[in-house]
């Protein structure tokens, strides 16, 4: 297995605006980040001094539609947060095909509002020579690259034995900074997640150029819900949005398994009895325990590395 780096050569496409672009039937396609037609929203006028993106090379969606990823035959204009691959090596349009389906294969990490513009380059992918015998009839199958399976083992949970923490134990408490809208429109568009109190999408409505907290954190809702998110990258925030900085070593995993735990305590609140930063503080939950009494954070590791689709959190 080699890093999608090892394999593609990459950058930012030509980065147009549908709008600013002339419709024409019979002009050259226009890929956005869409999931659907390959890509393709429209055909447009060529630009004079714009060179379109090269045709033979996969096009790949960094935001909106993440790792949507497709083999682009002719030349073509992109929108934002799309990146262009080309092959280090000579490949067939069937080889570029499978890759675009590996590549998609990989969208399930991008859940929560996560993007791929700063990580899709290091994805495992199978070097050419692990191809060769693929069945290229299976390429619209429910194909998944696996040379060296690794038997999952199941691991139970049973919390008669688990104990109770509250949140100021485990967390330093504190709000974010709230970045305002004219902020963040100055700034323009980027990479930086903009964390919000909606309780979809990890709480990210958007991506700016601007970043006003340090990720590794958790967030939670104070307006209503109490909804919790982890951030592994820096964001900005909106009102409301209080951080819960780890007092022990954190990680996707262990992040997983507490926002699951936390989540649960969101049918306490409602807009009569709002989940307030004093609230939070006092908020309790239930967590394995090793020999000390202390929170088991390994086991709870193990527990989410035992999951289905867990292997590339």
């Amino acid at each position: 297995m080699k890093k999608l780096s090892d394999l593609f050569d990459y950058w930012y496409g030509v980065n147009l605006e549908l709008v600013n672009c002339q419709i024409n039937d019979k002009g050259i396609p226009f890929v956005s980040r869409t999931s659907n037609n390959n890509g393709v929203v429209a055909r447009v006028e060529l630009i004079p001094g714009i060179e379109p993106n090269p045709a033979h090379t996969l096009s790949l969606a960094g935001g909106g539609s993440v790792l949507s990823c497709f083999y682009q035959d002719e030349e073509y204009y992109s929108g934002r947060d799309l990146f262009i691959l080309s092959p280090k090596k000579p490949m067939t349009k069937n080889e570029m095909l499978l890759y675009s389906y590996i590549i998609e294969f990989n969208k399930y990490k991008y859940n929560y509002g996560r993007q791929a513009n700063k990580t899709f380059r290091d994805l495992m992918l199978p070097e050419l020579s692990e191809l060769e015998n693929f069945n290229w009839n299976d390429i619209n199958s429910d194909f998944k690259f696996d040379k060296d399976p690794k038997k999952k083992q199941n691991i139970s949970l049973s919390i008669d034995k688990w104990k109770w923490f509250r949140l100021d134990f485990l967390f330093i408490i504190k709000g974010s900074k709230t970045t305002s809208l004219k902020d963040l429109e100055l700034s323009g568009k980027g990479n930086y997640p903009y964390v919000t109190t909606q309780t979809r999408n990890n709480g990210v409505c958007d991506f700016y150029g601007i970043y006003t907290e340090q990720g590794e954190c958790f967030t939670i809702d104070s307006a209503i819900k109490g909804f919790c998110c982890w951030h592994e990258e820096d964001f900005s925030a909106s009102d409301h949005v209080e951080k819960l900085i780890p007092n022990f070593n954190c990680n996707n995993y262990i992040a997983m398994f507490l926002t699951t735990i936390i989540n649960i305590e969101q049918y306490r609140y409602n807009y009569g009895i709002k989940c307030s930063q004093t609230r939070i503080k006092n908020i309790k939950i239930k967590l394995p325990v090793d020999s000390k009494g202390n929170p088991d954070w390994q086991f709870m590791e193990n527990y989410i590395k035992s999951l289905p689709y867990s292997s590339n959190l």
